[in-house]
């Protein structure tokens, strides 16, 4: 009983923190399934009818949602497989190999990560118009996958890191080959940080707004961050019900995950930084 007594302080500073934010989702819940008169703040009914974009695309006049929906799940998704991809093979070789410039390399991601996105956007987008590859979602996938990368390797080359040297070890013995031991004995051993890692870059990707607005303005390639920022690009006219709606319907994939891997979610701190 005690034990339990002496978490309540953390828990009822966690919770005034979080307050103005469980405040502002409340609000923001009730407004879009409820109208109220111009003068007034109280709800006077219960609608559906701020979520009829979904059905009706003239009600916005611009891009299918479904449309942006799924330019957005490709965008997420392929950046998540390729960082996951790349991170489980780089973070293996840097974790178990002495190659030269080895912790040159590892310092080297650290500042990579540092860097903000913003002072290379220039650099980024002269790079993809000479290569093609402005205003497709191609090319947004590969520079936002590039920028996650730094974060997945040092993130696996901890999990890799905390795996005995004597599992490989005895795999090798066995007559098996260093693929077939990363394979079959090394990954598993690491799969809550590559599930995790994995997780964070789709949400990462979800989220991104920077990259897929100056290197991919078209319709062709927009996501729903893009679009919601159309929906407010005419101040004069801004329906804010609808605007929050989308919002909505923005926010609860994300939700949805996290509500269903929040213990996978944690693991991915499980993994050391040993050098």
């Amino acid at each position: 009983m005690s034990h339990n007594f002496r978490h309540w302080p953390i828990i009822v500073i966690l919770s005034i923190v979080s307050l103005p934010l469980i405040i502002m989702f409340t609000f923001q819940i009730i407004d879009t399934f409820t109208t109220h008169p111009i003068d007034s703040m109280i709800p006077d009914k219960i609608t559906f009818e701020q979520f009829s974009f979904l059905w009706d695309e003239a009600e916005t006049g611009r891009a299918n949602i479904w449309e942006v929906t799924l330019n957005t799940f490709i965008f997420a998704t392929t950046t998540a497989v390729v960082v996951c991809t790349v991170s489980m093979t780089t973070a293996y070789a840097l974790s178990r190999l002495n190659f030269p410039f080895r912790r040159f390399f590892l310092g080297g991601l650290i500042i990579l990560h540092a860097f903000p996105t913003v002072t290379l956007i220039i650099a980024i987008f002269l790079i993809l118009q000479i290569i093609g590859l402005y205003d497709t979602l191609m090319g947004v996938i590969m520079v936002k996958a590039a920028l996650e990368l730094p974060f997945g390797i040092w993130i696996m080359k901890g999990f890799y890191d905390n795996v005995p040297w004597e599992i490989e070890m005895a795999g090798v013995q066995d007559g098996a080959s260093r693929f077939t031991v990363w394979w079959k004995l090394v990954l598993p051993q690491v799969q809550p940080g590559i599930f995790a890692l994995m997780i964070f870059s789709f949400l990462s990707g979800w989220s991104e707004f920077l990259l897929p607005q100056v290197l991919a303005p078209g319709n062709d390639a927009q996501v729903l961050s893009t679009y919601m920022t159309a929906l407010i690009a005419d101040d004069t006219k801004i329906d804010f019900a609808l605007f929050k709606a989308v919002g909505m319907f923005y926010a609860l994939p994300v939700i949805a995950i996290y509500l269903i891997f929040q213990n996978k979610l944690m693991n991915i701190y499980g993994g050391g930084t040993k050098g």
